[in-house]
């Protein structure tokens, strides 16, 4: 079988795509175990280092072009990651961008799904976006209204909603999972307005100063990307009928602040020098963490088998596993 990846040469698509050419083989859309042979990440951009993993090639386009999206799903037997996004900082200073790649982006996805024999399975990244507005209770679930206060989050219910209805008419066997703030991205920071969640661990880590643009009441729920990547892969395969009538699964969670965060740091870091970590709140970046969740209710999703890690602690010391030992051994 074929796996599609978009925003595939991102942090999660490739140790997703790492991870799936580990396991060698997914559910294909016969409902059992078949062998991987090509995994292909699809991304407006090359990525800056080569990526390893059995079967992998990497293939630069536009989603929003739909020429270039059916190309990509061009047999029946394929699974698609869609992970490509305008994320949430971008989406509220581009309007028209947002639109046109998660959007439009998505649709053609879709169609391209729709296009084959028989329902390919698609794994959607949602986002807790999708939840806000004055009347948002502290936790957030599954069956939370959605009165998203961001564009992108509006993009991202929207998608929701497209692939619960193309999974009801059997175009495609769809799930979204709906993603906290996936904690610790390496390398630079990006647009999303949650960015400093991972610099607050990465810049102090590297030994580099930082700035955070948040109170250190500030409230979310976070997951580490080790964890985001399994639950992806578990979501992918269960059977449809696991999920009934709705396809959107909120992972599990944790719920911190950045006062947490903090304190969690020093803990899980030991010896190292860290660098200095200032507070200067920025209120555009305020104004939009004030609208997130604090916690998230995760009990259909634990009851589906998908996990979290046990604490902050956790998370930082596989950051430092993965991206610190390594460089300090050389």
């Amino acid at each position: 079988m074929k796996v599609v990846i978009t925003g595939g040469t991102g942090f999660i698509g490739q140790r997703l795509a790492r991870r799936i050419g580990e396991l060698g083989a997914l559910t294909g859309p016969s409902g059992e175990p078949e062998t991987v042979e090509e995994i292909v990440l699809f991304d407006h951009h090359r990525p800056a280092a080569p990526i390893e993993a059995p079967g992998l090639r990497v293939v630069q386009g536009d989603i929003a072009q739909r020429e270039q999206v059916s190309q990509l799903i061009d047999r029946d037997d394929v699974s698609v990651f869609h992970l490509a996004s305008v994320v949430s900082g971008a989406g509220e200073q581009d309007f028209d961008l947002a639109l046109r790649v998660n959007l439009k982006g998505g649709r053609n996805l879709l169609e391209a799904c729709r296009a084959r024999q028989g329902a390919p399975r698609l794994v959607f990244a949602s986002s807790i976006a999708v939840f806000g507005g004055s009347a948002m209770p502290a936790a957030v679930g599954d069956t939370t209204k959605q009165t998203p206060q961001t564009t992108y989050g509006t993009t991202k219910a929207i998608l929701e909603l497209l692939i619960n209805d193309y999974s009801r008419k059997g175009f495609l066997d769809g799930r979204s999972a709906r993603l906290p703030t996936i904690i610790i991205r390496p390398g630079r920071p990006n647009a999303a307005a949650s960015s400093f969640a991972s610099g607050l661990f990465r810049e102090p880590l590297n030994g580099i100063d930082v700035t955070l643009p948040v109170a250190p009441e500030t409230a979310m729920p976070v997951l580490g990307y080790r964890a985001a990547v399994e639950n992806l892969i578990k979501l992918h395969e269960l059977p449809g009928e696991a999920l009934g009538d709705d396809c959107a699964v909120g992972l599990p969670s944790l719920p911190v602040t950045v006062a947490d965060m903090l304190a969690a740091l020093p803990r899980a870091a030991g010896p190292r020098r860290l660098g200095t970590i200032t507070i200067e709140p920025d209120p555009f970046i305020e104004r939009i963490c004030a609208g997130w969740p604090r916690r998230t209710e995760d009990g259909r999703a634990r009851a589906l088998g998908l996990t979290s890690e046990s604490d902050l602690e956790q998370i930082v010391s596989d950051y430092i596993e993965d991206y610190l030992a390594e460089a300090e051994e050389d």
